[in-house]
């Protein structure tokens, strides 16, 4: 169930804006990235409760940290959960004018 100390702003962090991302606009879907313990159930409520749509669907993906090297500097990156939404017909989100 929806643990009440998290509230919508504290599931959804910020929208992937990405070329991937954009493209699947064109189906319906909008890509989010969220905490890592919110369940499918919390991102959908979040997204119809934040953006006033109807969500068809919840698909989640977490991509693992991984090492990055700059000017020499080894540095680690942190694991990032991300969530595609796909919208009933006839909603849509524009994530670049933000909340």
């Amino acid at each position: 169930m929806s643990n009440p100390a998290h509230n919508a702003y504290d599931v959804i962090i910020a929208p992937v804006i990405t070329e991937k991302s954009t493209r699947a606009s064109v189906n319906n879907q909008v890509v989010f990235k969220v905490r890592s313990t919110a369940t499918k159930p919390q991102i959908k409520a979040a997204v119809e409760q934040l953006f006033s749509v109807k969500v068809k669907a919840v698909n989640t993906s977490v991509r693992k940290g991984k090492k990055k090297v700059f000017r020499g500097m080894v540095a680690l990156q942190s694991d990032v959960k991300k969530a595609v939404v796909t919208l009933e017909a006839g909603h849509m989100i524009d994530v670049m004018t933000g909340l």
